[in-house]
C-alpha cells in the first residue's frame, strides 16, 4: 500500500502562486501515474492533473489548463503541483493520488494522502 504526504499549502492572494508537493513511498513509483485532486466545501472531490509514470505525458482538468504545472521526480518519490494566476474559485483542500497503472486512467481512490489547504484570498 502506497502512503503519501502533501506539503505546501497556504493562504495566497489572487493571482498568486503556490507548489504543492507529495511525498509518495510503499510502491516502485516510476511504475504508477501520480495526480492531485481538490474538495471545496460542499463540492465532491474532482481531478485536478496527472502524469505518467514515466512523466512523459500530463493531463490537466480544463480550468488548470496553462495555470498549473504538474511534474515528477522518480528518483526522489515526489510529484509536484505548481499553481500560478490562482483564483479564490481555487480554494480547496488538495489531494494527492496513485493511479491504478502508469498511465492516467483508473486513480486509486483509496490511496489519498492527508491533504493539504489552499486559500486564495479575493
Amino acid at each position: 500500500q502506497v502512503q503519501l504526504v502533501e506539503s505546501g499549502g497556504g493562504l495566497v492572494q489572487a493571482g498568486g502562486s503556490l507548489r504543492l508537493s507529495c511525498a509518495a513511498s510503499g510502491r516502485t513509483f516510476r511504475n504508477y501515474a501520480m495526480g492531485w485532486f481538490r474538495q471545496a466545501p460542499g463540492t465532491e472531490r474532482g481531478f485536478v492533473a496527472c502524469i505518467t509514470g514515466n512523466g512523459d505525458n500530463t493531463y490537466y482538468a480544463d480550468s488548470m489548463k496553462g495555470r498549473f504545472t504538474i511534474s515528477r521526480d522518480n528518483a526522489k518519490n515526489t510529484v509536484n503541483l505548481q499553481m500560478d494566476s490562482l483564483k479564490h474559485e481555487d480554494t480547496a483542500v488538495y489531494y494527492c493520488t496513485q493511479f491504478y497503472t502508469s498511465g492516467c486512467s483508473r486513480p486509486n481512490r483509496d490511496s489519498w494522502g492527508q491533504g493539504t489547504q489552499v486559500t486564495v484570498s479575493s
